[in-house]
Formats: C-alpha cells, sequence, structure tokens
C-alpha cells in the first residue's frame, strides 16, 4: 500500500542529505550543481523551507536519519534502516531473545503483519491469537502507515509493560481487540514430538531461522532417537525465514553430501555453500505453504532439488533474496538486499516460489495442527503422514 505521509516525510527528510552532497560538489567540482539542478537543487529548496518555513523545527541528526531512512526504504521491500530501538529490536531477534507478546510473524508480505503462530506459554497464546491472524493495529498505531520493523519494535518491549492489539481474523471474517502484558520471550526454533498414534513417525516444527536454529536441530534429532523412527515429517509452514547459516546447517541434515544453495552478488559472482552436517539419510515429508519464505525455502528448494524428500502443502511465498545488515555507528544499521539465492539445480524462485509435490490446500476455516498432541491432523499434515507411509511402507 503507498503511504503518502511517510513517502512525503521520507522525501522532505532526503533534503539534508542533499545539500550536503550538494554543497561538497560545489566546493570540489563547481558547475556540477549547476548541471544537476533539477536532481539536486530541488532538495536545496526543500531543506531551505524546512529551516524557514516548517512550524515546529527539526533537529540536523533527525533529518539526516530521516533521509536514510527514506533512501533505504525506496529500494525494495525488505531493505530498511533501523534506529536504535530497531536495531536493538533486529539484534534480539537473529539471538533469539526478547521482550514482547510472543508471536512467530511473518515479514515476507510487506503489506501485511500475519501472525504465522504464537510462541507456545506466551502472552499471545494466551490471549488465543491463531496462525494467519492479522494485526492491523498496535496501541493507537495503524499497521498500515508504518513499516514492518517499526510494528515488531512497538510490538517488542519491557517484560511487564501493556499493549493493545487489533487483530483480522481471515478464516471467520472477524476483527477484535485484546490487551496484552509483554514478557520475556526466549524462542525456541526447533521443536520434535513422536506423531500421535504413530511413534514410528517423528515430526520437527522448525518455526523460523535464527543463529542457534541448526544447532537447535542437531539436539532436537539427538533427544529424539531417529533409530525409533520410520521417517520424519518436517514442518516449514509459517516459517518466514531468517539467518541463512542456519538454514544450509539445516538442509545439510536432509540432503546428500554436496551444494545447498548458490548466494550471487551484483556483480554476478556465486558463493556455493556446501553441506555442513551429516545426512541423516531417510523418508522425510516437507510440509510448505505460502507463508514459508526465505531460509525456509533454500531448505524446502535443495530437499526438491535432490529429491531428498517429498514437498507438501501449497507453493512457498518466493522469496529468493538476501539481506545483509550493516552496523553504522554501534546503534543503528541499515538492512540491504545484497544477493539473490538460487537452489543447488540452480533455479531462481524469487517471486515465483517452489511447487509442493503433492499440492494440497487447508479446507476453509481449517486450524493448522502445529505439533498436535491429539490424533487429529489438519488436511496438510494428514496428507503429509499418508505420503510417509506409502514411502516407509
Amino acid at each position: 500500500m503507498f503511504n503518502r505521509v511517510n513517502w512525503k516525510k521520507a522525501f522532505i527528510q532526503a533534503a539534508a542529505v542533499g545539500l550536503i552532497f550538494c554543497l561538497g560538489l560545489a566546493l570540489v567540482v563547481g558547475g556540477f550543481v549547476l548541471v544537476n539542478y533539477d536532481h539536486l537543487g530541488r532538495l536545496m529548496r526543500v531543506v531551505y523551507l524546512i529551516d524557514t518555513q516548517y512550524l515546529n523545527g527539526t533537529s540536523r541528526a533527525g533529518l539526516v536519519d530521516g533521509a536514510i531512512d527514506g533512501m533505504v526504504g525506496s529500494l525494495d521491500p525488505y531493505s530498511s534502516f533501523q534506529d536504535a530501538e530497531e536495531n536493538k529490536v533486529l539484534m534480539n531477534s537473529i539471538q533469539g531473545t526478547f521482550g514482547g507478546i510472543g508471536v512467530h510473524l511473518s515479514t515476507a508480505d510487506p503489506e501485511k503483519l500475519v501472525v504465522m503462530r504464537p510462541i507456545k506459554g506466551s502472552p499471545a497464546e494466551r490471549a488465543g491469537l491463531e496462525a494467519g491472524d492479522i494485526i492491523t493495529k498496535i496501541d493507537e498505531t495503524d499497521v498500515s502507515t508504518i513499516s514492518q520493523d517499526e510494528a515488531v519494535a512497538i510490538l517488542r518491549g519491557e517484560p511487564g509493560s501493556k499493549v493493545t492489539v487489533k487483530i483480522y481474523r481471515p478464516k471467520t471474517k472477524t476483527e477484535f481487540t485484546v490487551s496484552l502484558i509483554r514478557d520475556y520471550i526466549n524462542v525456541p526454533t526447533v521443536e520434535g514430538i513422536s506423531l500421535p498414534e504413530r511413534s514410528d513417525i517423528g515430526l520437527i516444527d522448525i518455526s523460523s531461522f535464527n543463529i542457534n536454529t541448526g544447532d537447535e536441530l542437531e539436539k532436537v534429532l539427538r533427544e529424539m532417537d531417529l533409530t525409533k523412527y520410520k521417517g520424519l515429517i518436517i514442518d516449514l509452514r509459517y516459517n518466514y525465514g531468517g539467518e541463512v547459516n542456519a538454514a544450509i546447517k539445516v538442509a545439510s541434515f536432509l540432503v546428500p553430501e554436496g551444494s545447498i544453495v548458490h548466494i550471487v552478488n551484483r556483480n554476478g559472482v556465486v558463493d556455493t555453500k556446501e553441506s555442513t552436517a551429516e545426512y541423516i539419510d531417510m523418508p522425510i515429508v516437507i510440509l510448505t505453504n505460502e507463508y514459508t519464505a526465505s531460509a525456509a525455502e533454500i531448505v524446502s528448494g535443495a530437499v526438491k532439488d535432490y529429491g531428498s524428500g517429498t514437498l507438501v502443502g501449497t507453493k512457498t511465498y518466493g522469496k529468493g533474496v538476501v539481506q545483509t545488515v550493516f552496523t553504522l555507528d554501534g546503534n543503528t544499521s541499515v538492512k540491504l538486499t545484497t544477493d539473490k539465492y538460487l537452489t543447488p539445480k540452480k533455479n531462481d524462485i524469487n517471486k515465483l516460489g517452489i511447487k509442493p509435490d503433492v499440492e494440497v490446500e487447508l479446507k476453509e476455516g481449517e486450524k493448522p495442527t502445529i505439533l498436535p498432541t491429539e490424533p487429529v491432523f489438519d488436511s496438510q499434515l494428514s496428507k503429509a503422514v499418508e505420503v510417509l507411509l506409502q514411502k516407509i511402507q
């Protein structure tokens, strides 16, 4: 959605950088500013108007931060500027511990803030939030008027503090508001169980990818004792992705030795990432849906290319680009799209997604069963069990 107010703010604030740039050029190459007057001169005029006409006044530091925000935000939906608070949130997310309401959020669609699932025992789970819920308002802020990074920063905060969220639930077409008390959130990204009433089938849910996810999977596989199982179902539904190296290690358990992903930079230089773990070599089914994105697609794409498992569900989101975080001054950072990635067979899935081998959608209004404790499964998980049984019988 085009946000006129934010775009206007970003453009005006970008004038500060334009003025500095123009003055620098004037000192170095003189007439160059005159040649580019239409491009840079209008930025100088806007800065002059802000300095002489703007009602409330503003700091030069604020203008520069706004200029950076406007420039980076205009590049693509995934590049962004993080101020000190947003940068703290981002770093905590990568590390896996923070204060907040306890939801995994999909950032794949830049126009929506979709709840992929509440974290077990979190304020969000206790309040009844479900996978697929869309957060439309946080306290008095309409989510459509701010970036996703800003929305996440507002949701997170000091444990014990209160936040109110407005929810739209697509499956029932209803809206409601809940008040939540933030808590300490320690996010386990990998959980494994035996499938209810099928002790010979293991079910592993990977909710996102942070720096610990590969090690978490290794630990879960060891604790589950794979010798007890005839096959595994890996649930990557509602997994928006995250840390690339973690995805490489996860995929390494699921495919034979070889390339996992090809990362291509702006100059076309290819960096091929090889397997970093021991292949578990057993029948595998991967569950995907339209919220399976980014690093989760690295795993899905590798499994599909090698044929080491069967993908069941719906087509993945299609985010085949990689972001790199660059620290600016210790407190702020920019996240830039710096590379694209290709599957082992060099398929580019950006904006295309990965089509599952067996396509099945949830029924209208059907709630996904993530790590179920009872032998009642949603349509996609039921199909995954059926496919896996065909493999092991």
